[in-house]
């Protein structure tokens, strides 16, 4: 027997995601929700707009996270983790490292988080 997941199954972890409402630019890598707080740079808030669903590039659905320009620097640092959360829940990526100096802004590309369909 084969495996399948639909694409409304496979959209529900992207359901999660879309509901977050902070980008937040790190210096190292979060490992709680406090921590991100700890370890921000650079925040801004994000809605629902900021994502879209769409295919994934191989299979399954992806979540693009919309590119947010002139986020604020609110401390000095080097930036090398970008996280969206909802206050409770999170996720992290890399990102190349950069330094940021507070009183400047800062551009976050797009990107996407994709879930596979199952194999």
């Amino acid at each position: 027997m084969g495996k399948v997941a639909t694409d409304g199954m496979i959209d529900g972890g992207l359901d999660k995601v879309i509901t977050c409402t902070t980008l937040t630019v790190c210096a190292g890598e979060p490992t709680s929700i406090g921590d991100i707080t700890t370890k921000a740079l650079a925040s801004v808030v994000v809605d629902g707009a900021d994502f879209t669903k769409a295919a994934g590039d191989v299979s399954g659905r992806k979540a693009i996270v919309g590119q947010q320009t002139n986020i604020p620097i609110i401390a000095t640092g080097t930036a090398d983790h970008v996280v969206i959360g909802d206050g409770v829940d999170y996720e992290v990526t890399t990102a190349t490292a950069q330094l940021l100096t507070s009183g400047g802004t800062v551009t976050v590309p797009a990107w996407d988080i994709e879930i596979a369909d199952p194999v």
